[in-house]
């Protein structure tokens, strides 16, 4: 049995972990962290795990969490880089969500997030945590970083483009758009239903901080350097992302349809849907899956490819506990078998 602790366990990614984890046969969940918490039941205030995690949330001191196999941290940027030296040192593995570990260069780290890293040692030694790209070193890793929810979404699609060369990475775009459960639980009044509901809105577009991560992930499996104009969006729902993907053909493609469904056709994760049938946020909504489509409008010069993933789950902790499984030699589908909820 594995033992699992999570640091940052009253957000949305650490109550989505414990929702997965309660019925994940091969782990048990030891200790969950909070320091506004501290001392309150786990299902007191999740009410939904009832039942499933007789668990009070701790504070998050490294003697506690080093005792665990595992450690996710389902924290906000800044928490996980303090702690993750010692753990290391411990012997614990670590699979971090938030955006510590997903970029290797410290200096470019520190620009998008406005402050030195704390750990800039570790850097080239994190594994970047997209198992339809890095399974390999994934198994062997020690600290493995989650890629976030538009990284996810956004590199899945254009991934086999790249590997392929059919498409100039220099000119490559992405429109997305996300639910509000992306911006994270804390209190937000651009959050707020009143103002979200029946509402629709770019942000970030000057420059969001999952740039530099989407970039070099695509960087890295097209062996050249890209260059992504991204644009989020704010849905007014509350899981969910889909993203619209632009790039440019070199030259003839061939049949497209065939190569995605060559490419992802041994990822359990990965649904390439039918010729002609287009990704909705509603068909992925609690599931570990992403759904994608691809054509070429007019017959013209430019792909569109459609990527629809629930950002809680393939985004974020859904993707984590695909990690812990293959880092520890189980099932990969193992705790993640949940269809998407309609309606």
């Amino acid at each position: 049995m594995i033992r699992a602790g999570i640091v940052g366990g009253t957000g949305y990614t650490g109550v989505e972990l414990l929702r997965l984890l309660a019925l994940h046969r091969e782990v048990e969940v030891v200790t969950i962290t909070s320091r506004a918490d501290a001392g309150r039941r786990v299902d007191d205030l999740f009410p939904n795990l009832r039942g499933h995690f007789d668990l009070v949330f701790a504070e998050p001191e490294v003697a506690l969490l080093a005792d665990c196999d595992v450690v996710f941290f389902a924290t906000p940027h800044n928490v996980a880089m303090q702690l993750v030296p010692e753990l290391l040192v411990a012997g614990t593995r670590v699979i971090d969500l938030s955006a510590d570990y997903r970029i290797r260069d410290a200096n470019l780290w520190s620009q998008w997030y406005g402050e030195p890293h704390a750990s800039p040692e570790l850097l080239s030694g994190a594994v970047y945590g997209l198992p339809e790209v890095n399974r390999d070193r994934i198994r062997d890793a020690r600290l493995v970083a989650c890629p976030g929810c538009y990284p996810t979404a956004i590199q899945l699609g254009w991934i086999p483009l790249l590997v392929k060369g059919l498409v100039d990475p220099a000119s490559l775009i992405a429109s997305a758009a996300s639910g509000a459960s992306g911006a994270g639980r804390q209190g937000k009044i651009d959050n707020l239903l009143s103002e979200v509901g029946g509402s629709f809105k770019a942000y970030g577009a000057n420059g969001h901080r999952h740039l530099p991560e989407i970039e070099q992930g695509l960087a890295d499996v097209s062996g050249s350097p890209v260059a992504v104009t991204f644009v989020p969006h704010l849905l007014p729902i509350v899981r969910g992302i889909h993203a619209t993907l632009f790039a440019r053909l070199q030259g003839p493609a061939g049949d497209l349809q065939a190569l995605y469904e060559d490419f992802y056709s041994n990822e359990p994760f990965v649904d390439v849907l039918p010729r002609g049938t287009f990704p909705q946020t509603r068909t992925v909504k609690g599931a570990n899956r992403c759904q994608l489509s691809v054509v070429v409008p007019q017959d013209r010069d430019t792909v569109v490819v459609m990527s629809t993933i629930d950002n809680l789950v393939k985004g974020a902790s859904g993707q984590a506990v695909q990690n812990m499984n293959i880092m520890f030699g189980l099932s990969e589908q193992a705790g993640l078998e949940q269809v998407g909820l309609l309606p």
